[in-house]
């Protein structure tokens, strides 16, 4: 599953720079997360940085983007292959 990031978002700054795959960028109002770029730092962390640093709690799960642990490592591995 990718991650999301919620309007309860202040723009801290602070999620961006930890994302290994850089899925993380300003979006109009908010930071946006990259779901063809969200591997929820599998290949790289044991738990997803982001919400690691999140000062506000505001990157849940999206409900939308269901996908395996299996399936999150073969994207981690189609991102690093280049």
């Amino acid at each position: 599953m990718a991650l999301m990031i919620t309007d309860e978002c202040i723009n801290c700054d602070v999620c961006e720079p930890e994302c290994p795959n850089d899925a993380i960028s300003p979006g109009e109002e908010i930071y946006v997360i990259d779901p063809e770029r969200c591997t929820e730092c599998v290949g790289h962390f044991d738990e997803p940085q982001c919400q690691q640093v999140c000062p506000v709690d505001c990157i849940p799960l999206d409900p939308e983007r269901e996908e395996s642990r299996d399936a999150l490592m073969e994207k981690y591995q189609r991102i690093t292959a280049a």
